[in-house]
């Protein structure tokens, strides 16, 4: 089978949603299909076997030339009224002539003659998604791949961001789940989340979770990272929905109800932490919390496997339709799983109802009681403290992947 991947980015450092795309790609690869990725990364970008192409923007077109217009505008005055032109035409025109540009590449690549056409996009852009919408000719081979809910209304709460454009945007999503042969989603949550909005879901669609990517090569261990220490270790971006308050407090409670520990337990945040500098910034000077910005993604990998124990922090509701980018990497580390989330969510669903270290992300008692828990059987055998899942470790492997992709050909 031939697959044309529409990438809006392969570069692993720009996002979260550029990791798993490229992720998704090797294991694509290592499924035996013959693949071609198209990508608009901005740079050029080459991934081991594989036929990479970037798609460059087209700075010929009457798009290009109001786009940047409209941005030295806003630069000069300090006005931004980008939001105002997509009140009325939906997107800017930045994002419009990306996916012109992106269309003319797909349909210059028909010669590759693919069976599958997958189009992958990241944060809330779906550019390839909209290039797709314009080429209705290839709709009978297209996949769309959709991440996360959209439009940004449509997340579950405490997410409540409305765009001016909204309307646009749900007309948007609805022609793609309308039009595309295919839909696949990272979770059975996403999945059921985005079918009780857009009823098309409901028969065309598939789950393929976040691919498992693994990283051979040695890193160094950055100096802030003590090793063979009780480390608790979340790493990724700290959005504004996910308050780390709570586990700081549970952390320092449990430094106070286990002075020993003081000497060898550490909780380290990785990554960007802008929306919660408010609260990190308090503890840069604690000898037991180590806050570090942004490290290249394969050291991150590499700290995922050195930790104690990984953890995965969502925002604070009823649900979490979304699986993390990082949980397949988390998985194959074989480490422990601090979970604090809502009771229903993706992550809580894949571990079992079972998982003994999970907690509500604001329950400051619970989640001190599961990291004690944790120092106590490290303190027992610092070497035998392992996630010892398998069965996960499959769910996101190329051979789960195959099946999934030939089941829906043998249909």
């Amino acid at each position: 089978m031939k697959i044309l991947v529409i990438s809006e980015s392969i570069n692993v450092d720009d996002s979260s949603a550029s990791k798993v795309n490229v992720a998704l790609i090797d294991n694509l690869k290592k499924a035996g299909y013959t693949l071609k990725v198209l990508h608009y990364s901005h740079q050029e970008i080459q991934l081991p076997g594989v036929a990479c192409s970037l798609i460059k923007e087209d700075k010929r077109s009457l798009l290009y030339f109001l786009s940047r217009i409209i941005r030295v505008f806003q630069r000069h005055t300090k006005s931004y009224i980008n939001h105002t032109l997509e009140r009325w035409f939906g997107f800017s025109f930045t994002h419009t002539n990306d996916t012109h540009s992106i269309a003319k590449a797909i349909s210059k690549a028909q010669n590759f003659a693919p069976d599958l056409i997958l189009t992958l996009s990241k944060g809330g852009s779906f550019r390839p998604h909209r290039a797709m919408l314009n080429l209705p000719q290839l709709h009978s081979k297209w996949m769309a791949y959709i991440h996360d809910p959209y439009p940004f209304h449509i997340y579950p709460r405490p997410f409540n961001y409305v765009e001016q454009s909204y309307k646009h945007k749900e007309k948007f999503m609805q022609q793609i789940t309308e039009k595309a042969k295919y839909l696949s989603f990272p979770s059975v949550l996403l999945k059921e989340w985005m079918q009780s909005y857009f009823p098309a879901v409901a028969d065309k669609s598939c789950v393929i979770p976040h691919q498992i990517k693994v990283d051979n090569e040695s890193q160094v261990t950055p100096e802030f990272f003590t090793e063979n220490q009780f480390s608790l270790l979340h790493a990724g971006n700290l959005l504004q929905q996910r308050n780390p308050d709570f586990l700081i407090k549970a952390f320092l409670q449990f430094l106070a109800h286990n002075p020993e520990a003081e000497k060898d337990a550490k909780l380290y945040f990785v990554g960007n932490y802008q929306k919660q500098e408010h609260i990190l910034n308090q503890y840069q000077n604690h000898p037991n919390i180590v806050v570090s910005g942004y490290i290249p993604y394969t050291i991150v990998q590499s700290l995922e496997k050195k930790a104690t124990v990984n953890i995965i922090l969502e925002a604070i509701s009823e649900i979490s339709p979304f699986l993390p980018g990082k949980f397949p990497n988390c998985i194959v580390a074989d480490k422990p799983l601090l979970v604090l989330g809502p009771y229903y969510s993706e992550v809580r669903r894949l571990l079992g109802k079972e998982y003994p270290y999970w907690s509500e992300a604001n329950d400051v008692a619970g989640i001190e009681a599961n990291i004690t828990r944790l120092y106590q059987l490290w303190k027992q055998n610092p070497h035998d403290l392992k996630l010892n899942r398998p069965d996960l470790a499959d769910y996101c492997n190329e051979t789960f992947l195959k099946k999934v992709i030939d089941d829906l050909f043998a249909v």
